[in-house]
Formats: C-alpha cells, sequence, structure tokens
C-alpha cells in the first residue's frame, strides 16, 4: 500500500506541471499565430508629412492629396502593397536614405544638391514659388505685387522646420539679404501652425511654398499672402524664388524611381485644354473644382 500511495503522488506532482507547460505552450502559440495574422505586410513603405495641402493632408482621418494619387497609381503598376505613413517633415529625407525605414519620401520635397546626395530623386512634377504669409493690417513693403527679402529685415519670420522655406530663410539670415539685419528664424511643425503663431503675435510672417500658403489664407480673411522674390537691379529684374517638386527615392531602389518617374511622365501630358492630370488633381485638392 505504502508503494502505491508514493506511485500516485509522484504522478500527481509530475503531471500537473507538465499539463501546465503544454497549455502554456499552445496558448502562446496560438497568440502568435492569430497576432501574426493581423499584421499586414506591404512591398513598399513612403513617408510623408500630412500638413501640406492639397499634396498631402487629413481628410476624415485619412491622408489624401496629390502625391497620395501618385502614390497610388505606382502601387496599381507595380500590382504592390504601399503603406504611405505620416512622419515629421524633416524625418523623410533621412529615413528614405536609410532604406531601412522606408523606400520613397512624398511630402511636396524640393530637389536640393544636399538632398540628392542622399536619395534620389523623379522627375520634377511641380514647380513651386516662396510666398510670405502676413496679418492684413501688417504689410510689408511690396514691389510690383511681390516682396523682396530686403522687407523682411528686421522680422521674426516662422516657416515649417526643415522646409525649403526654412531653409531659404536660414540661408538668407546666415549670408544674405537679411544678414546682420536682427531678422530671426521660428520653426515650426506645419505651415499652418507657422501661420496660426502670425495671429498669436509670436512671428511677424511666415515663408511657405505657394500652394500651401494661398490653402491656409483662403481659409483666414485677416492674412494675406505675396510671392517672395529677390531684388534685382530693378523691379522688372526681380525674379521669383522658385524650387522644383519630386518624390525622394532610396538610391537601392530603381525599379521603384523607375516606376515613379513613368507614372508622372503620364501624369504630366497636357490635355487639349493645356492642363495636365497633375493640373487637375491640384484644383481639385484646392477645392476649386467638383471633380
Amino acid at each position: 500500500m505504502a508503494r502505491r500511495f508514493q506511485n500516485n503522488k509522484r504522478q500527481k506532482i509530475f503531471s500537473w506541471p507538465r499539463l501546465v507547460a503544454v497549455l502554456t505552450v499552445v496558448t502562446i502559440g496560438l497568440i502568435t499565430y492569430f497576432f501574426a495574422q493581423s499584421i499586414e505586410t506591404y512591398d513598399y513603405i513612403v513617408e510623408t508629412n500630412a500638413f501640406f495641402a492639397p499634396f498631402e493632408f487629413y481628410e476624415n482621418r485619412k491622408i489624401v492629396g496629390v502625391d497620395i494619387e501618385i502614390i497610388n497609381r505606382v502601387a496599381e503598376k507595380l500590382d504592390a502593397k504601399v503603406d504611405v505613413k505620416n512622419v515629421e517633415f524633416d524625418l523623410i529625407i533621412d529615413n528614405v536614405a536609410s532604406g531601412v525605414i522606408a523606400d520613397a519620401g512624398a511630402a511636396g520635397l524640393t530637389i536640393t544638391p544636399a538632398r540628392a546626395e542622399k536619395v534620389d530623386f523623379t522627375i520634377p512634377y511641380y514647380t513651386s514659388v516662396q510666398y510670405v504669409i502676413f496679418n492684413r493690417n501688417d504689410e510689408p513693403e511690396t514691389r510690383d505685387g511681390h516682396i523682396v527679402w530686403e522687407a523682411l529685415a528686421g522680422k521674426n519670420i516662422g516657416s515649417q522646420m526643415g522646409s525649403t522655406g526654412y531653409l531659404f530663410v536660414a540661408d538668407e539670415i546666415d549670408e544674405g539679404a537679411l544678414k546682420d539685419t536682427g531678422a530671426v528664424v521660428k520653426g515650426f511643425d506645419s505651415h499652418q501652425l507657422a501661420a496660426d503663431a502670425i495671429g498669436a503675435h509670436i512671428i511677424d510672417c511666415a515663408v511657405a511654398d505657394e500652394l500651401a500658403a494661398q490653402f491656409i489664407v483662403e481659409k483666414n480673411p485677416n492674412l494675406v499672402a505675396l510671392p517672395l522674390y529677390y531684388q534685382g537691379e530693378t523691379v522688372e529684374e526681380d525674379y521669383p524664388v522658385e524650387e522644383s517638386y519630386a518624390i525622394a527615392v532610396n538610391k537601392q531602389q530603381t525599379g521603384l524611381l523607375n516606376t515613379f518617374n513613368e507614372v508622372l511622365a503620364e501624369m504630366l501630358v497636357p490635355d487639349e485644354d493645356g492642363k495636365s492630370e497633375i493640373d487637375k488633381l491640384i484644383l481639385k485638392y484646392m477645392g476649386l473644382t467638383n471633380g
């Protein structure tokens, strides 16, 4: 009887932990399986900054805009799943350059020599002029409907951090027309926040891309936007602060770059009215058409 009692006791001691271990392994396996099933995989990741209408902005919690239309067309041509991620603007180029975090970036990105060292750019698909946004009751000196850098001397100027507008202003303060004038540049997370800071009397004016500036002032009757120019010998010789937009692609993704270029070439063909598909999408997302 003693031996039988010991055997039963031994069976109880070793069976329960084994059962618990088996159940634990099964549970973990099931959790891992269902978790893996819930994770969607993508062929490409494209980063943007969704606060730059009409190229990318939130509408009903969804990112829409001209650049998103371009991305969707590329995804369709490649029969690929593309994930569009919203990130801080000044992270995009480095993330694309890494090739690990992102494969491409679309955010109204201006082609610059410094950026081109890190990433490949597609063909340009839009040329923009920098604009100055200011309070209607505090207009800087103008020259024939535009503002020159010299008119911004001594002012507190805002712009989206990492944008070409911010870089232009910083360069003019460091070694251009605004050097030693007391002008200061202040960075914001978006052009809209920079414009909001004008009304809050934090800055005097803001510098933004043309369409972003127009989009902002259309929604705020207290603000006005005029093009920004370099000053020439005469008013007639003044010339605009221009830039060209393109998609940034990781230097190892030549196939993706080629497809972006094919899609852009198709979307840039003008119709009988002289407007390309890109032009029409800009009008659409500016709210200037019924399409």
